[in-house]
């Protein structure tokens, strides 16, 4: 059986049609901008609403949220820059967050962490000295050695010298004030770096408000020099031993420390018409 004339005819002229649509596509797509055609090219390979594939939490799973479980609560933060009474007008006047430590770590650390503690562990136990070590945290894929203050000189000196350590670069010490951490106010955090081993962890003392006072590196690490001096005028601990522990950013007579959470915020005298700005916990509210 054969087909009409006309059926002829329009099948002829629907595969014209098809040609002409399929061209005018082409136009179509080609007058896209090519970033957005690259993201639909995108969005289709990887099947996401992005055109990104997330692998980083797999591939840096140091980038996850700590684990949750038990913490060690050490207060809690009400709104933004210690703001009280009158009103905070940054926004943040509501804001409301528990202040909390992750809990110490159990065995096994994992990979060379391991390695460190165990080395470490060895050492300690050959002097007898195996409580100079209160508490092990590994943390967000760091590790942190929490250390009895009085042994502090002794650890700090095996973890520079020790072959299977070999932490020989202190980069520095950081003072940090927990006013509700109560016997453990102020806190020496030092950041040691082994070039041999291309290692590097954490060393973390605690010292009361009433006893300010923590054995000085510098004769381990010279390079705390500076950083001891810079720790006792932000915070007002106090390196015993240091060669010549003065102030190293305010004057001499500076009263108080300025980076203590008890340390008031202080205003700005303006010369004009004899205003001044006062501090945040004494403006204005405006909301």
């Amino acid at each position: 059986m054969t087909d009409k004339p006309d059926e002829k005819h329009d099948e002829k002229h629907a595969g014209e049609a098809k040609d002409e649509s399929d061209d005018k596509t082409d136009k179509n797509e080609a007058a896209r901008p090519a970033e957005e055609r690259n993201l639909e090219k995108a969005k289709s390979e990887t099947g996401t609403g992005t055109g990104v594939e997330q692998r980083a939490p797999e591939q840096s799973p140091e980038n996850l949220p700590g684990p949750t479980g038990e913490v060690h609560a050490v207060g809690e933060r009400r709104g933004m820059f210690g703001v009280t009474g009158t009103g905070d007008t940054s926004g943040y006047g509501g804001l409301v967050s528990a202040k909390v430590f992750p809990a110490p770590s159990q065995k096994p650390y994992g990979g060379w962490f391991d390695e460190v503690a165990g080395a470490l562990e060895a050492r300690l136990e050959a002097t007898e000295l195996t409580s100079a070590i209160e508490s092990v945290v590994v943390h967000r894929g760091e590790i942190t050695f929490h250390v009895r203050r009085e042994d502090l000189p002794f650890v700090a000196q095996m973890l520079r010298d020790d072959e299977a350590l070999r932490f020989e670069f202190c980069s520095g010490v950081s003072g940090v004030h927990y006013p509700d951490d109560t016997g453990r106010e102020l806190h020496a955090v030092y950041h040691l770096t082994s070039m041999t081993h291309n290692r590097r962890i954490r060393v973390e003392v605690t010292a009361p408000d009433s006893d300010p006072h923590v054995p000085s590196l510098v004769s381990i690490y010279p390079t705390l020099d500076w950083h001891e001096r810079e720790t006792y005028d932000m915070f007002g601990l106090i390196f015993d031993g240091h060669p010549a522990l003065t102030r190293v950013l305010m004057p001499d007579d500076w009263p108080g420390h300025p980076q203590r959470k008890d340390y008031p915020l202080g205003g700005i005298p303006v010369e004009y018409k004899g205003g001044s700005i006062p501090p945040p916990d004494q403006r204005r509210s405006y909301n």
